[in-house]
């Protein structure tokens, strides 16, 4: 529901001191001076008052002080009733200052009322306020009906050109406020995806290289337990060792690709299938850099078909072909098949879901399933 214009307070940041510069800020306790030095002049000079007359003028001082620090507390609380008390009473006091002879005592609390009114209350109690403050100044001011229409029109747009100051201020630190909230959500933001990645790709280089010798040390486990030979044992050892110094090197290239430090796609791919056997990797279409997301895509994609040949089809041969097209790269892994092998129950099998996810996230693709021979995996990425 819309808030009604003339029920509306101004915002809290336009009725606090807030945002103001210090100059503002010592503009505005210059003339809290000036208004207060005002009301002590006419308290004891405006009438010649003297004895008990001046400590009652003096006394009447500080009760509007007191008074006008009450009003300025409850209109920032958005008090309306005790805001409103507070005004009265000061007006009361102004008028009974007229009565006792301090004119002009009276008259700045009865300018400050109508301004004050017309700053800091919502609109329609303002204009009644200061209404009142102007009409009772018109009726102690002795001055002509045109100078005193004149001044008290000047008084009301000054009052009203602060509150349109005040709100100018409290609109422009609310945009602030925002502004670093949504700034402050970016980073927040920001910060999770790039644990996100770095998690993925932490998740992805133990995921690979650790399968891997879990392969080949499983094997080597079956050919003890089967009295095979040393030979065949010691040829799994040596391979679990080299896919542990592998694991170490791609660990070594993960950091650098956190850093933006990639070697290139073809090179890496060249190394990969030089540690497979039976594997070869055809290049087509105009190479060039990838983004770091794409490039290390295709590169875990890779390493995870590769990694569930050796368990599924041990021994098929296997081709990889990188195509660069215009708007996407293209990779597709595939084998010649073969008899499943004994470790093909090892493993959570959540390695090409998890490529899966990672093409999803950049807007592409990963498709995988029987080919015409073997298994076929396919990973699009736009670029």
């Amino acid at each position: 529901m819309r808030e009604n214009a003339w029920t509306r307070w101004p915002s809290r940041e336009a009725l606090s001191r807030e945002g103001l510069s210090r100059s503002r800020c010592l503009l505005a306790w210059a003339v809290r001076t000036l208004v207060l030095g005002l009301l002590l002049w006419g308290a004891f000079s405006d009438s010649n008052a003297s004895g008990w007359k001046a400590v009652a003028g003096a006394a009447g001082v500080l009760l509007a002080a007191v008074l006008a620090w009450a009003f300025f507390r409850t209109t920032l609380r958005h008090r309306l009733w005790p805001s409103l008390t507070s005004l009265a009473l000061l007006q009361v006091i102004a008028v009974a200052a007229q009565l006792s002879g301090f004119s002009v005592a009276a008259l700045v609390m009865l300018c400050g009322c109508a301004v004050s009114a017309l700053e800091r209350l919502p609109s329609a109690a303002a204009v009644s306020a200061a209404g009142v403050a102007l009409g009772a100044y018109g009726v102690v001011q002795h001055d002509d009906a045109l100078t005193t229409v004149v001044t008290g029109t000047g008084i009301a747009l000054a009052g009203y050109t602060l509150r349109l100051d005040a709100e100018a201020r409290g609109s422009a630190l609310r945009l602030l406020a925002q502004e670093r909230a949504a700034r402050a959500a970016e980073a927040e933001t920001a910060a999770l995806a790039e644990r996100a990645r770095i998690a993925r790709e932490i998740h992805d280089v133990l995921a690979h290289s650790l399968s891997a010798q879990l392969v080949h040390l499983e094997a080597a486990r079956l050919l003890i337990e089967r009295g095979g030979e040393r030979e065949q044992i010691h040829e799994r050892v040596v391979a679990a060792r080299e896919m542990a110094r592998g694991g170490l090197a791609e660990t070594r290239q993960a950091l650098s690709a956190l850093r933006g430090e990639l070697t290139p796609l073809e090179d890496f791919l060249g190394g990969l299938v030089g540690t497979a056997d039976g594997a070869e990797v055809t290049i087509t279409g105009e190479r060039r850099p990838l983004p770091a997301e794409a490039s290390q895509a295709v590169r875990r994609a890779a390493q995870e078909a590769l990694t569930n040949v050796r368990k599924h089809a041990p021994g098929a041969k296997v081709h990889l072909t990188l195509d660069y097209r215009p708007h996407e790269v293209t990779l597709d892994v595939r084998d010649s098949g073969g008899s499943p092998g004994e470790l093909t129950g090892t493993g959570a099998g959540y390695g090409l879901l998890g490529m899966r996810e990672r093409a999803e996230l950049l807007g592409g693709s990963l498709e995988a399933g029987p080919g015409e021979e073997g298994f076929v995996v396919t990973l699009k990425v736009p670029v």
